[in-house]
């Protein structure tokens, strides 16, 4: 333990009963104070409450000995992840924040058990009286409950999603089913018993009645009264399948007309919705009316041929073999039932007796277990892999007490028949109690439905949502998704920078809480046009806060699911960087109209302007020349009077002293003279306006004469333009170029790395900054004149040098900064650095001596150049 840690232990153990640490520990968060080896000095009651531990267990001891990794949660490295925190904090003296960590606890009631965790932590150094970092304090707040509660919603909203979607293609299969299937088959809908679904064999019985649509006793009034009214209703309310033979129905046939004597073989089966409520009705029949009668007839026949059996006995063998001919019909109606199974696209068997023997397996069952012998043998000697498996017990539990069993998506591991390997596969099925006549459970019928590319599919897909969520979160567009109640039912991490509150906490929240109300009636009728199922794309000024503005590019796609809007998905785009540049443009291009109106108007004033210039240096040549030769003539006669009188030397001496003085101040007189007029007419403006003129006296002149022509006439107007529109080209850089804004903002080095970047980019030299500073303190004054050496310094080597490489060296010494720019081009004449004679090296004399700094050339030919810049501590800026 180091010795800063050892005393702040001996500090605390020593004050154990004054306040201060009783304060610590009856404080409200949950937090402790841990040493440098990582042992806990102190610890409050929240904590312990949290962590279900005793305080004179845990105080003194390794922290990770305490709290160790759960091995039942590998994927949380909870230690590992605790621990290069903790290490930070002590090497770096910074406070550190966990988002949503998982660490377990262990659980005192059993051993080697651990309970599920999650926190949000914030680790905060304790510095000494020397500035060290003594130990720390470690702040965390329990948020399973939150954690546990997404969790369990999300899982529950996507089993819901599934459940409906297998239930509405269940749905489907089963109408395709019924429709081509050979018997009579309608499906009753809600409690009001409403026909939905009628096949064609079950239109037929009734060729004349209209029934979709309709509830079961308005399509047939005539049933209420009879045994069937009770009868569907008893299996509507309990859930109990139904099988009538021979029932008697007196129905029509046609709607309108006397009902007639019907007899019906027909099975009630209710059917469920995804949440397992009784949804309606399914009704298998058939239509045993002819085989009925004639069984009737056939007894009545019985009787008479018992009474005249000796008169009868020819009538009794034809009686006879009309009975074994409706018996064959009869024959024929169960084979096509029989049929009807055989050919369902669903998975069916029957199972008979207790031991579960296959007595019925239509194709669709057998193509689920291929190359395998099912018929005749029992379940577990055709399928021994389902011994141990939830499934057999179902099938025991349905055959002993007659109660239907479901399974939605039932594990059942099988043996591939192609290499012997175990095989997961996914099935959803009902087992389904069968009875004999005496309503005693004889076997099981099963409707299997293999899901095992959906199960495969919906992991997929979690695992994709999953990579979608990391990619959203990585986005700088604000992805979210609103329901009908324009509540955030998903948001992704970029809208925590706009709104300072963490994504999963929008979950829930209404848009017109989140963004404010004045934004809010911004986009109102957008949000409700995307609540009406229309696509929006629109741009909005959205003031969020006092002090943040936005422009935003906005996407509304609507969610639409079976015809009905669920909400929509918003993207939103910050454009806030372009609409002012497009503004800045719009106003640049308004500027640029008026200036080129009023080139006509200047371009006299112009020519004026020049012919004034000519005629002051002219007169400006003619004072000098004048001024020269009084001076030469005083010099004469100085010489003359040196001659004549040697005593007037020492005043001689003086007058040719202040001759000399007066020379130089007319030299410096004229020097800046020049020197403003240059500055004034600016090389590019005056060039582009010396051209201007060019093109206008030529095209007067051709107008004069009559002699121009329209393509030409165009051609010319295109290239004053594209003058002008260079002019206004060179106005904008000059602006730009007048305040460097990244230097207000983010200092001297920052504008540096920007313009070194920014000159790479427009040239094809190749620019490298080198520095070890990370900020340089200089004042306003020094940091703008430092910048525009530089500036001019780059732009020198773009249009003079020729060189592939430049590079910047930032370093400071004892009392000064050193700038150096250097580039591998054809560097200078030697006259040119004893001598500076351009402007732009002028300028940057000029520069450095305002703030005092050592501006030095270095070049020779084909050698490149540098300048060395070394501006003096006494520039830096005031703290």
């Amino acid at each position: 333990m180091s010795h800063s840690a050892t005393s702040t232990l001996q500090e605390m153990s020593g004050i154990q009963n004054l306040p201060l640490l009783k304060i610590f520990e009856a404080q409200s968060e949950a937090g402790l104070i841990v040493s440098h080896d990582l042992r806990i000095l102190g610890v409050t009651d929240s904590l312990l409450k949290e962590t279900l531990t005793i305080r004179e267990n845990i105080v003194g001891q390794y922290v990770f000995h305490i709290f160790p990794d759960n091995p039942g949660a590998p994927d949380a490295s909870s230690t590992a992840t605790l621990k290069e925190v903790f290490q930070q904090v002590f090497t770096e003296g910074e406070p550190y924040k966990l988002e949503a960590q998982r660490y377990d606890i262990v659980d005192p009631e059993n051993t080697g058990s651990f309970i599920e965790r999650y926190w949000n932590t914030n680790t905060i150094p304790i510095l000494n009286e020397e500035g060290e970092v003594a130990c720390i304090l470690h702040k965390t707040i329990n948020i399973t409950e939150e954690i546990c509660a997404k969790r369990e919603l999300k899982e529950s909203q996507e089993r819901e999603r599934i459940a409906l979607a297998q239930a509405e293609q269940q749905r489907l299969r089963l109408e395709r089913l019924f429709e081509q299937a050979p018997a009579a088959f309608a499906l009753l809908e809600g409690p009001g018993l409403v026909f939905k679904v009628v096949n064609k064999t079950y239109q037929q019985l009734f060729p004349g009645r209209e029934m979709l649509g309709l509830p079961l006793f308005e399509a047939m009034p005539e049933l209420k009264g009879q045994p069937v009214y009770d009868i569907i209703q008893h299996v509507y309310n309990t859930a109990e399948t139904f099988e009538g033979k021979e029932l008697l129905a007196p129905l029509s046939r046609y709607q309108g007309q006397p009902a007639e004597d019907l007899y019906w073989n027909f099975i009630y089966q209710v059917l469920f919705d995804a949440q397992g409520e009784v949804s309606g009705v399914l009704i298998f029949s058939l239509d045993v009316t002819e085989f009925v009668k004639s069984r009737q007839q056939a007894e009545k026949n019985a009787m008479a041929l018992q009474e005249l059996s000796r008169k009868l006995e020819d009538r009794i063998e034809q009686r006879t073999q009309e009975l074994r001919v409706a018996q064959g019909e009869a024959e024929r109606q169960s084979l096509r039932l029989n049929s009807l199974f055989m050919q369902a696209p669903a998975a069916i068997c029957i199972l008979d007796g207790p031991d579960l023997v296959y007595e019925l397996v239509n194709p669709e069952y057998a193509a689920l277990f291929p190359e395998r012998e099912l018929l005749g043998k029992p379940i577990l000697e055709a399928l021994p892999e389902i011994k141990d498996n939830k499934v057999y017990r179902t099938f025991r539990e349905v055959y002993e007490t007659g109660i239907t069993h479901e399974e939605k998506e039932m594990l059942i591991p099988f043996v591939r028949p192609e290499n012997g390997a175990m095989e997961n596969r996914y099935f959803r099925y009902i087992q389904q109690a069968r009875y004999n006549d005496q309503e005693q459970v004889n076997g099981v019928v099963v409707f299997a439905l293999e899901v095992t590319k959906q199960v495969r599919a919906r992991k997929a897909e979690e695992a994709s949502v999953k990579q979608l969520r990391l990619v959203t979160n990585s986005l700088p567009v604000l992805i979210g998704y609103l329901d009908r109640e324009e509540r955030y039912r998903f948001a992704n991490k970029a809208y925590e920078k706009w709104f300072l509150i963490k994504s999963e906490d929008l979950i829930g929240r209404k848009i017109r809480d989140v963004i404010g109300e004045v934004p809010y009636q911004n986009v109102k009728g957008y949000i409700d046009q995307g609540l009406a199922g229309e696509s929006v794309v629109f741009e909005s000024r959205m003031p969020y806060r006092e002090d943040f503005v936005k422009y935003i590019h906005t996407c509304y796609v609507p969610d639409i699911r079976d015809g009905v809007v669920r909400g929509f998905y918003t993207l939103v785009t910050d454009i806030t960087e372009q609409v002012y540049v497009r503004q800045a443009l719009e106003e640049s291009e308004y500027k640029a109209k008026a200036m080129a109106e009023m080139l006509a108007a200047t371009n006299q004033e112009l020519k004026l302007a020049n012919d004034t210039l000519g005629k002051y240096n002219f007169e400006l040549e003619l004072r000098v020349e004048k001024r020269t030769s009084e001076l030469q003539k005083a010099n004469r006669q100085l010489q003359k009077q040196i001659r004549e009188n040697k005593k007037a030397e020492e005043s001689l001496s003086e007058s040719h002293k202040k001759l000399q003085a007066l020379t130089k101040h007319l030299q410096v007189m004229r020097e800046d003279e020049r020197k403003y007029i240059a500055r004034e007419l600016h090389d590019e403006l005056g060039q582009a306006f010396t051209a201007l003129k060019i093109d206008l006296t030529l095209i007067m002149k051709m107008l004069a004469a009559g002699q121009i022509e329209k393509g030409l006439f165009h051609a010319e107007l295109q290239s004053m333009m594209k003058t002008i529109n260079s002019s206004i080209t060179s106005v904008r850089e000059i602006v730009a170029t007048l305040r460097p804004t990244v230097l207000d903002n983010f200092g001297l080095l920052s504008e540096i790395e920007s313009q070194a970047q920014e000159f790479q980019k427009r040239t094809a030299i190749t620019m490298e900054l080198t520095t070890t500073l990370k900020y340089i303190p200089l004042e306003q004054e020094a940091s703008i004149e430092v910048f525009r050496i530089i500036q001019e310094s780059l732009t020198n080597i773009a249009r003079h040098s020729e060189a592939s490489a430049a590079t910047i060296t930032i370093d400071k010494a004892d009392n000064f900064f050193r700038f150096e720019v250097t580039d591998n081009g054809k560097g200078m004449q030697a006259d040119n650095l004893t001598e500076i004679r351009t402007f732009g090296l002028l300028g940057m004399q000029e520069r450095a001596d305002r703030i005092g700094a050592s501006l030095t050339f270095d070049s020779m030919p084909d050698k490149g150049t540098r300048i060395i810049l070394e501006v003096p501590f006494t520039a830096l800026a005031t703290i």
